[in-house]
């Protein structure tokens, strides 16, 4: 074989070697993007009229953080923080950037308290506490609860499944 040949096979190798690798990462990303959510853990919930798509806070730090700095949050879009026993759960608007509903589920994922409307100002200086002892705390967007019917006594339903691995 010649020298131009030679160098020929070569760059068809590495052009070959360098597709293959475009198709291994484009497949990659594609399994990362579809993977992850499953992993960061988001459940479907139907309440009221409603349905969302919420993520899921089952550790303190998730909890803590909430949606803090979330700079929208679409109409079907919620946080569910999964608490490890029920109690009467306090919710703040610590570094909040949109108005929330906030909607308490006991363990049963009954409806047991609602508050309409938290503003971003409330900041740590109000701290919303429940009547009853909850085991489930929704965040919603501000007029959710009068949108969708939601009321005190609803049933929540999603997957049991995602509240394993609650700390």
């Amino acid at each position: 074989m010649s020298m131009i040949g030679s160098k020929a096979a070569n760059a068809k190798d590495i052009l070959v070697r360098t597709i293959i690798a475009g198709v291994l990462l484009l497949i990659i990303a594609v399994v990362v993007a579809v993977i992850f959510p499953k992993l960061q853990g988001t459940s479907t919930i139907t309440l009221g009229d409603g349905v969302f798509h919420a993520r899921v806070a089952k550790t303190d730090s998730a909890r803590v953080k909430g949606l803090s700095g979330v700079d929208n949050l679409a109409a079907d879009q919620a946080l569910l923080m999964i608490f490890p026993a029920a109690d009467k759960w306090q919710i703040w608007m610590k570094d909040m950037k949109v108005p929330l509903d906030i909607v308490w589920l006991n363990q049963d994922k009954k409806v047991v308290y609602i508050v309409k409307d938290a503003s971003i100002e409330d900041g740590t200086n109000i701290v919303f506490t429940p009547k009853s002892e909850a085991t489930y705390v929704l965040e919603l967007p501000a007029g959710t609860v009068q949108r969708k019917t939601i009321l005190v006594g609803a049933i929540a339903v999603f997957d049991d499944n995602v509240a394993q691995g609650v700390k």
